[in-house]
């Protein structure tokens, strides 16, 4: 796995966004997928934003290992291209992502990556899992399908440190572990029917892997031991 640090090892954050639990229109379930942008300085706690953010179900979402999910521009311009019948409702928070960034995609963050997110300290520790809220925000059957198909949910972090963050400032990667798969590297084996073994439990091993992932691959590999 080819763990070499990004040319860009810094680019500025574009957009910070947090939301408030209220109902999905049409069926009324609740629901915190719509993001508005934080204006000024934000207060990054051990669970995200601090006072700015909230989740509808905390079973699924939020938690220290959920604290703040990243979704960057980019893969909204690949949904726009996707879907153009909704191509003018993607964009930065659309998904409800709490940053956004350019120039970053699954194949160039590793797990257990650590970032500076202004005077905070976040940790890359999973993907994200893409769920019926998107379809129903955005009316269109198959775009979660679709996120779900090409692995591009984004990602959360967990606060290694608390700080305060504001749109601007500069989101910079401080550390990364030898030899740590890349998010795409992650999903591809999570979702091949026998991947080799070996790749499954040097991901397993990741430094930085939430441990509800750790339990899911260390599963999967014993099944596929037990099933050779």
């Amino acid at each position: 796995m080819d763990t070499s640090l990004p040319a860009a090892r810094s680019r500025p954050i574009l957009g910070l966004f947090g939301g408030k639990v209220q109902p999905m229109p049409g069926d009324g379930r609740p629901t915190a997928i719509f993001k508005q942008p934080l204006a000024g300085r934000v207060r990054v706690g051990p669970e995200g934003f601090e006072d700015d953010d909230r989740q509808a179900d905390r079973r699924v979402h939020g938690g220290p290992e959920k604290a703040l999910h990243h979704f960057p521009l980019d893969s909204h311009r690949r949904l726009a291209q996707a879907f153009p019948e909704q191509a003018a409702q993607f964009g930065a928070g659309a998904i409800g992502e709490n940053i956004s960034t350019e120039g970053l995609d699954e194949a160039s963050v590793c797990i257990g990556d650590v970032y500076a997110l202004g005077s905070a300290r976040v940790q890359l520790c999973q993907p994200r899992s893409p769920c019926w809220k998107i379809d129903a925000k955005f009316g269109r059957e198959g775009i979660t399908a679709h996120i779900f198909e090409q692995g591009m949910a984004g990602w959360y972090y967990r606060v290694l440190a608390p700080g305060m963050v504001q749109a601007g400032d500069a989101f910079e990667l401080l550390e990364r572990s030898d030899d740590a798969p890349s998010l795409a590297q992650l999903w591809a084996l999570s979702r091949q029917a026998r991947p080799p073994l070996e790749l499954l439990q040097r991901a397993a091993q990741a430094p930085g892997l939430a441990g509800n992932w750790q339990r899911k691959l260390n599963q999967r590999l014993d099944w596929l031991r037990k099933n050779a």
